[in-house]
């Protein structure tokens, strides 16, 4: 492996990660992580002869920031909504 103790540089040189990496850099358990990829939220590949799941790093990267992006827009819309409630109690 290359790179640092903590392996981020070398998942970075490689193009698919295994799911079980997946489930290490997001925190979430193997379940969590076939889930992803069954409802198609992770777009994953089948390799080899005993059809392991594979995760585009750069796929993994994308769900990541749809991640981000629906979180503000659930933080937006609660605080909107705070806003609002606010204003019709005055």
């Amino acid at each position: 492996m290359v790179g640092g103790g903590d392996g981020t540089l070398s998942v970075m040189l490689r193009r698919f990660i295994p799911l079980s990496e997946v489930c290490e850099v997001l925190a979430i358990s193997s379940d969590q992580a076939y889930a992803l990829v069954r409802t198609g939220d992770l777009p994953a590949i089948k390799v080899g002869g005993r059809g392991q799941w594979r995760v585009e790093v750069s796929e993994l990267e994308a769900y990541i920031e749809r991640m981000y992006a629906q979180t503000r827009d659930l933080v937006d819309e609660t605080r909107d909504e705070a806003d609002t409630s606010e204003t019709v109690d005055r």
